[in-house]
């Protein structure tokens, strides 16, 4: 896992990584269910030299101390919220992807005056249904995340994926692993609690939708519609899964560059 520093909100302990110039601008990266603030070494990489970066362990992910469940969507944008005020941070570029990107939207919508601009990737305003979200916390609640962890790496990379980069699944696969259970659950609470479709038009900063054309989870209807709901955005769609920061890394990164260093009129 990557280096990380920590802030200490109300009831959280959150793990963060904070690297670049504090004169350029800054980029904040969300990470999917499952998975921690190593999910972004890719766009790292990429942005590195024009951004600075700020990564973090969301609520009961990664290094971040796992608070009591079940949380909700409001938690974790105010934790964002508070990682930024805690690092004196203004307005910052924001790149969600799955719960990640219903942070940002609903960032876009409550907190208009801090964000610059948004990314969201492999996303929806709705993602799943109230039943499929109690199957799986009853599942882990029973059996552990071990017990769900095939069916969701089958969901974030396409199987030609998985055979040409091994490394990069067992590094996924690690991540799911070793995500507490409590925190797991906690979120899966908050992404089966959120439904923002009749919020979208509330969002008035520039935003860029990222789909993943074969993405079982948030497929790319729902990125349309996501897209189609908020005036202006963008929508591009990636040959890759749910994970296509991961799985369509270059091309991911030359969208992620090319709209958060657009000149804004």
């Amino acid at each position: 896992m990557s280096p990380a520093s920590f802030v200490e909100l109300p009831g959280l302990r959150m793990s963060y990584a904070l690297s670049g110039p504090a004169s350029d601008p800054l980029v904040v990266l969300s990470h999917s269910l499952g998975t921690n603030l190593s999910l972004w070494e890719p766009q790292v990489t990429a942005l590195e030299g024009r951004f600075r970066i700020l990564r973090y362990d969301s609520r009961g992910h990664g290094r971040s101390s796992v608070a009591p469940g079940p949380y909700t969507l409001e938690q974790l944008g105010r934790d964002v919220l508070g990682l930024m005020d805690a690092l004196h941070v203004a307005r910052a570029h924001f790149c969600g992807l799955s719960v990640g990107g219903l942070v940002g939207i609903w960032l876009g919508v409550h907190a208009r005056e801090r964000i610059e601009s948004l990314v969201l990737a492999n996303t929806a305003a709705r993602i799943g249904s109230a039943a499929g979200w109690n199957e799986r916390v009853e599942t882990v609640r029973g059996r552990g995340i071990a017990a769900i962890a095939g069916g969701a790496l089958e969901r974030w990379f396409t199987p030609g994926f998985r055979e040409r980069s091994p490394e990069v699944f067992a590094a996924a696969a690690r991540m799911l692993e070793t995500t507490p259970s409590e925190g797991y659950l906690g979120q899966c609470a908050a992404i089966r609690d959120a439904d923002l479709r009749a919020q979208l038009a509330a969002i008035a900063c520039p935003t860029l939708v990222i789909s993943g054309a074969r993405d079982p989870a948030t497929p790319p209807e729902q990125g349309r519609e996501l897209a189609s709901g908020i005036a202006g955005a963008r929508y591009v769609e990636l040959a890759a899964s749910h994970l296509s920061n991961l799985e369509a890394a270059d091309a991911f990164n030359a969208e992620l560059l090319s709209f958060v260093g657009s000149p804004r009129i």
